[in-house]
């Protein structure tokens, strides 16, 4: 073992040798905060990582594990399943937009990503259009970290060590520039941004393209939520060409943005929707991929006993994460979760959007529950003014997000006006003590 390192762990998006030397460990959780093992109380404005949309230790989710774990603890899902797996599909697809009518299940948004680039090819292969196999993602889209999903994305630093990544793979230009900074919501203008999928297609011929992935407000990149119109053009534009079109709502979903899913908040409906996080509140690792009826259809074809889509994982459906998500959806309704954040979505978003006036801000961008506050960056240290506000946050007793020049914030959709306004004034007080 390393001389410099105590424990077998090798943690992700870590360094390693800086947690060595000064490890952040959580014991508890429950509703809004985080306990560290040495006592502290901290609340949690990331949701955990996006994902606890519900709050931590839900009791209902909590004893729905317990009673699975007790009654099935596994069941593959090849060539059989269990009533849960069914329930849930059906309780999901009840909550998705008309049109999506099916569930394939994974255990990750990775692999949600992944398997729903493996559908786009598959579909119009089974359509006999063998040669649609080209993938068009955005910059700073963030699409997980499976070969597919990382080709798709647009974040250079991540693929840097990875290379190389799926060949025929284009990227749209991020819809956003200096003259949209400190939009409430919704940019009013860069509908025409939509226009560069015209320029991609022309470029790589719109008979070889099989999809393309954005996230309805990208997440991970920076908070960058679609000027009015643009994803309407791009649902169009696809259409117009025989091209899929697939939302990542790994972090968009399940009332993030006021609305079951943000293509709902949007009025656009894509072909396929990649899910996880919120999905089972982050209590046990599970993805999936609503498909419309459509596309499904065109794989039934062949005998009866065919396996139409060779593809899945051990996991899929695992009786714990159906009992999770069951249990999500429900506390979910109990809590009337989607109306909430459309009430404290306004407090939320004037509290982002006064960080303006503070001198180290360079853009605010809030939507829904989500927040980027991007900072001027330290011309000799970029990345480190972010780094530092986040520990001066957590410090004064809240878990902020910091990743290159931004802070993120996504805090648990039960959160209040008043832990809105402590994380905000938090942040405005870390602020004022960085040069």
């Amino acid at each position: 073992m390393n001389q410099t390192s105590t424990s077998a762990l090798w943690a992700p998006f870590t360094p390693m040798r800086q947690f060595d030397r000064q490890r952040l460990l959580i014991n508890s959780a429950e509703g809004m905060h985080y306990t560290t093992t040495d006592g502290r109380q901290v609340l949690d404005a990331m949701a955990g990582l996006w994902c606890v949309n519900a709050g931590h230790g839900q009791g209902p989710i909590v004893e729905a594990i317990r009673e699975a774990a007790g009654r099935l603890d596994f069941v593959s899902s090849f060539k059989m399943s269990h009533p849960a797996a069914l329930d849930f599909a059906d309780k999901l697809v009840a909550k998705a937009p008309a049109g999506l009518d099916k569930v394939f299940f994974t255990n990750s948004g990775s692999e949600a990503v992944d398997t729903a680039l493996k559908i786009a090819r598959a579909y119009h292969q089974a359509r006999g259009d063998c040669r649609r196999t080209k993938m068009i993602g955005r910059a700073k889209g963030y699409h997980g970290m499976g070969f597919g999903g990382l080709s798709v994305s647009g974040i250079g630093r991540q693929k840097r060590d990875f290379g190389p990544l799926l060949g025929d793979v284009a990227h749209l230009p991020l819809p956003y520039d200096t003259s949209l900074r400190f939009s409430p919501g919704q940019p009013g203008q860069g509908a025409h941004y939509a226009d560069a999928l015209l320029q991609l297609l022309e470029i790589h011929d719109p008979a070889t393209v099989a999809a393309v992935i954005v996230e309805p407000v990208t997440g991970s990149g920076g908070v960058y939520a679609p000027p009015l119109g643009y994803l309407q053009k791009l649902r169009e534009i696809c259409d117009r060409h025989g091209v899929l079109l697939i939302f990542d709502e790994v972090i968009s979903g399940f009332g993030r943005l006021g609305e079951s899913f943000g293509a709902q908040v949007f009025g656009v409906t894509p072909d396929l929707m990649a899910l996880a996080k919120g999905l089972t509140n982050g209590a046990v690792p599970m993805g999936g991929v609503l498909v419309s009826g459509a596309v499904y259809d065109a794989f039934m074809q062949g005998p009866d006993q065919a396996i139409e889509l060779m593809h899945g994982y051990t996991y899929s459906a695992h009786p714990l994460a159906c009992a999770a998500g069951l249990a999500t959806l429900a506390v979910h309704d109990e809590l009337r979760i989607n109306a909430h954040v459309q009430q404290v979505a306004p407090v939320w978003q004037n509290a982002a959007l006064a960080l303006r006036e503070q001198g180290l801000v360079l853009d605010v961008r809030a939507i829904g529950l989500l927040c980027a506050v991007e900072l001027k960056p330290r011309e000799s240290a970029p990345g480190t003014r972010a780094a530092e506000v986040a520990q001066r946050c957590f410090d004064a007793g809240v878990l902020v997000r910091a990743s290159g020049e931004n802070i993120l914030l996504s805090p648990p959709l039960i959160i209040t006006e008043e832990q809105i306004a402590l994380i905000f004034d938090t942040l405005r007080r870390a602020l004022d003590k960085v040069a």
